[in-house]
């Protein structure tokens, strides 16, 4: 029986990339676009669905439950990407991005989790961030949405083990999609203290971004760990120095990593 795979924010990117190698390797794949009906050449089924608004979450599980009669898998993918000094991160921007990177996927979470109780199986892959092991210079506010996501994957996990539900922090580094064109970007204000590091940062994100890893190794990685009978806690998928940097940061002393981190962004 294939199973049936229900991914968010995968209407381009990296969620995209996992419908589309997913659909060929024999899985029944239903993505989520706040506006599928931009992207009518979709190699699998799009439903509507904001991580924001409950009703179309409800309605677009209890479309899929109606067809399948299950869901096998749900890969929370959707993001919002932020930047800028936390001093002038506008506080509404920040509540949206916590809106969706934090509630959105609890909300998802606990819409889908009744249905993998009653089928007594399930598996949960939040995709939070490398950038959530360390406070990012300049990306502080989507590090600690990130940060927030992981430990609550890392407690829902213990939570439903006794319903034979797996949940999978899966964290990746820097690829090379879309992000940047969504992300919002605290304006470069003439008279700020932040303007020349905060300037000269947001050019080293989106070059990092440009050449970062082709969204396919992130969907192989992604079926890899479906197919997994005990897959991990968590997972790190990026460049070698990315998936690194956490180890470094826990092993060397916190002054250290700081002045690491200094030279890095050259604050």
């Amino acid at each position: 029986m294939k199973k049936v795979v229900l991914i968010t924010g995968a209407s381009s990117g990296i969620g995209k990339s996992i419908g589309d190698f997913l659909i060929n390797q024999n899985f029944t794949v239903y993505g989520t676009s706040r506006n599928p009906s931009n992207y009518k050449n979709s190699n699998f089924s799009l439903l509507q669905l904001d991580v924001n608004d409950i009703d179309s979450i409800n309605k677009s599980i209890a479309i899929i439950i109606k067809k399948e009669g299950r869901i096998d898998v749900l890969i929370n993918n959707a993001g919002k990407g932020i930047t800028g000094p936390l001093e002038e991160t506008p506080i509404i921007e920040i509540k949206k991005t916590f809106d969706t990177n934090f509630f959105g996927v609890m909300q998802v979470c606990n819409a889908v989790l009744p249905k993998m109780r009653k089928q007594k199986s399930g598996l949960i892959i939040n995709i939070s961030s490398i950038a959530g092991d360390m406070g990012l210079p300049y990306r502080g506010i989507y590090s600690a949405s990130k940060a927030a996501l992981s430990i609550y994957t890392e407690t829902l996990r213990l939570e439903t083990k006794q319903f034979n539900i797996n949940v999978i922090d899966v964290a990746p580094g820097d690829f090379a999609t879309n992000i940047a064109a969504g992300r919002f970007h605290s304006p470069l204000l003439k008279n700020s203290a932040y303007k020349k590091h905060y300037s000269r940062v947001l050019e080293q994100i989106d070059s990092e971004v440009d050449g970062g890893l082709q969204p396919i190794i992130m969907a192989k990685s992604i079926a890899k760990i479906i197919n997994k009978t005990s897959p991990k806690p968590k997972y790190r998928i990026g460049s070698l120095l990315q998936k690194a940097a956490y180890k470094i940061k826990f092993l060397l002393p916190d002054t250290i990593f700081e002045k690491i981190m200094i030279k890095q962004y050259e604050l």
